[in-house]
């Protein structure tokens, strides 16, 4: 597992909240993470494709994402050594150590040569991290930068649970801010302007009455 320089204050919060948190995370998370599978099934990896995950975190993703396409070859990147630590066992579990390979560092900014021996990506994937990452708009951009010439970026994560009732979003805000969450209200916009930039496609839909925004910034508009 490669690492890098790190942003002390926000990897040394992301260890202090998953030291004990990762043992049950998968465990909690599979209730109000929703449209992570269905993120993984819209992948469409081709044999041979190359698939960053960034924010890895326990390897659940990466590891469901790996059995679905075992063609292509997958690396992983996050910024708590303590989740890389759970990922890694998982990995070894599963029998797929030698097709996805773990790093440590900063999703908004990082070198994936450095890291991985990868100068780009055909697919890159965030699942529920932009909503913790303190400058969410440069993982975006640095997603973006990593993806070789036709490949596609995917994005699920909260949204602003617009069809729901208010309560039910206030209550949801006040659980996640426990954890470090913010949903991200210009998520969209903020994806939307990234694809017009670059010339890419954009797809957009909301998930359960928009509790959860699930989007793709793939090849030419």
């Amino acid at each position: 597992m490669s690492t890098t320089e790190l942003p002390a204050s926000h990897a040394e919060l992301m260890d202090g909240v998953y030291r004990w948190q990762r043992h049950i995370y998968d465990l909690t998370r599979k209730y109000y993470l929703l449209g992570r599978d269905r993120l993984i099934a819209g992948l469409d990896v081709p044999a041979g494709s190359t698939v960053l995950e960034l924010g890895c975190g326990t390897g659940r993703n990466i590891i469901l994402a790996a059995r679905r396409y075992p063609g292509a070859r997958f690396f992983g990147l996050d910024i708590s050594a303590e989740m890389l630590e759970t990922a890694t066992a998982a990995l070894a579990r599963e029998g797929l150590s030698g097709r996805v390979t773990l790093a440590r560092g900063d999703a908004t900014d990082f070198d994936a040569k450095a890291l991985f021996g990868v100068k780009s990506f055909d697919l890159v994937f965030v699942s529920y991290s932009l909503s913790m990452i303190p400058g969410w708009e440069k993982t975006v951009s640095a997603a973006l930068a990593a993806l070789s010439p036709g490949g596609s970026l995917h994005v699920v994560d909260f949204g602003q649970q617009e069809a729901l009732p208010s309560w039910f979003r206030t209550l949801l805000r006040g659980w996640l801010k426990k954890f470090h969450v913010e949903p991200r209200e210009s998520l969209r916009a903020v994806l939307d302007s990234e694809s017009a930039r670059t010339g890419a496609s954009f797809r957009f839909q909301t998930l359960c009455r928009g509790y959860a925004w699930l989007a793709v910034i793939g090849p030419g508009r």
